[in-house]
């Protein structure tokens, strides 16, 4: 797999779990008053996809350096 598709794969990983996170925080304001240990569960399993999607993060930002696409890539102010 070259760089670029390892980035596109990435890239798409990264969207589809934000995405999961945020209909999964959706949901935990949507359930009302509801089990308390249910409420917990899918905060904790928004927490796992925001996790996961910040590794993935350092993960793209690492090709997005190795490609040479400073455009793309957030760096911290200095």
């Amino acid at each position: 797999m070259s760089i670029q598709e390892e980035l596109r794969q990435v890239e798409a990983d990264l969207m589809r779990l934000r995405t999961e996170a945020a209909d999964l925080r959706v949901q935990v304001g949507d359930l009302g008053p509801t089990d308390a240990a249910e409420r917990s569960s899918l905060i904790a399993m928004a927490d796992q996809q925001e996790a996961l999607a910040d590794e993935l993060e350092g993960r793209r930002e690492k090709l997005l350096r190795r490609i040479g696409d400073p455009d793309r890539v957030d760096t911290p102010d200095a």
